[in-house]
């Protein structure tokens, strides 16, 4: 059969959707700043980088034979990447609990949004600031509240040693300063 005669669908599946990060029945705590990015990146991709995609979408499809139009085809595949974060990122800002670590009255002990200085059991130095899931970037600092480090802290006070369980088995880790704010 010619391909003049087969149905193209825009429901090819490209990928899964993006996982959920959060553990079932877990808040979505996040930074103003958090919710902030996450808003800046929707208006990017529904605002600029969409409008443009489809407008390329458009014209390609105008030229005739899509199933040899690299135009065509990269374009609709990238209109369904943008959707598909464009949806994750609606779901994503509709259950953020936006916590602000310069409300926090209890300065003296590690909550979401402080920054944390602490010594590991090797001597090794670390500066955390503990963040929402989507706003966690290592490279940054920048830690999910989720996570196992994170975890640890919480609650702890300036000079407490606290033990962390980790592959290579439990290290120790004591709390040098906590801080909220930039």
């Amino acid at each position: 059969m010619s391909k003049a005669f087969t149905k193209e669908t825009d429901s090819e599946d490209d990928g899964p959707e993006e996982p959920d990060a959060l553990p079932v029945n877990t808040k979505n705590y996040v930074t103003p700043q958090g919710l902030d990015a996450l808003k800046d990146e929707f208006r990017k991709l529904m605002y600029e980088e969409r409008p443009k995609v489809v407008e390329v979408v458009s014209w390609a499809a105008g030229n005739g034979d899509r199933s040899e139009n690299g135009d065509y085809i990269y374009g609709k595949k990238r209109l369904r990447e943008i959707d598909r974060r464009v949806r994750y990122l609606t779901k994503r800002m509709e259950s953020a609990e936006v916590v602000d670590p310069e409300q926090q009255k209890n300065r003296d002990q590690v909550f979401f949004g402080a920054t944390v200085e602490y010594c590991r059991g090797d001597d090794s130095r670390h500066i955390v600031k503990i963040v929402g899931v989507d706003e966690a970037d290592l490279a940054q600092g920048k830690i999910s509240w989720l996570s196992p480090v994170a975890r640890a802290l919480m609650k702890a006070h300036s000079g407490d040693v606290i033990e962390l369980r980790t592959p290579a088995g439990p290290d120790s880790i004591e709390v040098l300063s906590i801080r909220y704010g930039n």
